[in-house]
C-alpha cells in the first residue's frame, strides 16, 4: 500500500510541475493578495497588542494558510479529472488497497503545498522575523500538519463530485470560509460574539496559531504555552478525522441503479438470445 500511495504522490507531484500556469496561479495569487491588501491596511491596522507590527508581517503567515488551501483544492481537483479521464477507474479495479489512493492524494497535496510555502518562507528575514533552526522546526512541523488536513478535507468533498463547478462551488462556500474565519485576515479580538464563537471552534483557526508562533516564541516558550498546546491538539484531532473520513469515504462502494425488467422484455431478450445467428 505504501509503495502505490508513493507512486500516486509521485504522480501528483510530477503533474504539478509540468503545468507551469498552475504553478503560477497557486503561487502568484496568495502573493498579489499579501502584497496589495498588506500594503493598503498597514497605515490602519490597529490590533490589541500588536502595535508594533505592521499588517504585512500579521498577514505573512495567513498568506501561507492561503497556498495550503489552494493547493489542496488543486490537487481535490485532479481527481475528478482522474474520474473523468478513466485513470481512477484503472486504479480502483486494481488489486492494490483503496487506502493507497487516499494517502496518494493527501501526501501529493501536502508536498505540492509544502514546496510553495517552503519558498515563501524565505521573505521572511525581510520583515524582521527570525528563523532559528528551532523556529525552522516547528513551522515545518505546523505545515506538514496543516496541509495533510487540508488535502485530506478537499479529497473528502471532491471524491463524491462529479464535476469540477460543483467543487468550485463547495470550496468558495465551505472552504475558502474556514479561511476567513481562521484570523488570516484579521484578530480574533474585539470581534462580534457570534463571529468569536466561529473563529473559535473552527479548526483552521488553530492551525493558524501553530503558524504563527514560532516566529515570536522560542521552542520551550511555545511548548510551555497552554493557548498553543490546545492548537497543537485541535489540528492534530482535525487533521486525523479528515484523513479517516475520506478513507471511510472512499471504502464505500457506489450503489449502481437498479434495473426493473418486465416480463414481456424478459421474454424477448431471452428469444433473441436463443435465436440462431446465420
Amino acid at each position: 500500500m505504501i509503495r502505490v500511495a508513493l507512486a500516486l504522490a509521485q504522480r501528483e507531484f510530477v503533474r504539478f510541475v509540468r503545468q507551469p500556469q498552475r504553478v503560477v496561479g497557486t503561487v502568484a495569487q496568495p502573493i498579489l493578495f499579501w502584497l496589495f491588501l498588506g500594503s493598503g491596511f498597514s497605515s490602519s491596522f490597529r490590533a490589541p497588542g500588536m502595535e508594533h507590527i505592521s499588517y504585512l508581517e500579521y498577514f505573512y503567515p495567513g498568506v501561507m494558510l492561503m497556498m495550503m488551501l489552494f493547493a489542496s483544492i488543486f490537487s481535490s481537483i485532479t481527481i475528478i479529472e482522474d474520474r473523468d479521464a478513466g485513470f481512477l477507474q484503472s486504479v480502483l479495479v486494481a488489486p492494490v488497497s483503496r487506502l493507497a489512493i487516499v494517502l496518494g492524494k493527501v501526501l501529493g497535496g501536502t508536498a505540492i503545498a509544502m514546496v510553495q510555502t517552503l519558498i515563501f518562507t524565505v521573505a521572511a528575514p525581510f520583515l524582521g522575523l527570525s528563523l532559528g533552526l528551532g523556529t525552522l522546526a516547528m513551522l515545518v512541523g505546523a505545515y506538514v500538519l496543516t496541509s495533510m488536513g487540508f488535502a485530506a478535507m478537499g479529497f473528502f468533498f471532491a471524491w463524491p463530485m462529479r464535476s469540477s463547478s460543483g467543487f468550485h462551488a463547495i470550496m468558495m462556500v465551505f472552504l475558502m470560509p474556514l479561511w476567513m474565519l481562521s484570523g488570516a485576515l484579521f484578530p480574533i479580538e474585539k470581534v462580534p460574539g457570534w463571529l468569536h464563537v466561529l473563529m473559535t471552534v473552527n479548526p483552521v483557526a488553530h492551525a493558524l496559531i501553530l503558524m504563527r508562533t514560532p516566529f515570536y516564541m522560542t521552542v520551550e516558550q511555545a511548548f510551555a504555552d497552554r493557548r498553543y498546546l490546545i492548537a497543537l491538539a485541535v489540528t492534530t484531532v482535525w487533521t486525523a478525522a479528515c484523513l479517516l473520513g475520506s478513507m471511510a469515504r472512499v471504502e464505500r462502494r457506489d450503489r449502481g441503479a437498479a434495473l426493473s425488467v418486465s416480463q414481456p422484455m424478459l421474454t424477448s431478450i431471452r428469444t433473441a438470445a436463443n435465436k440462431p445467428t446465420r
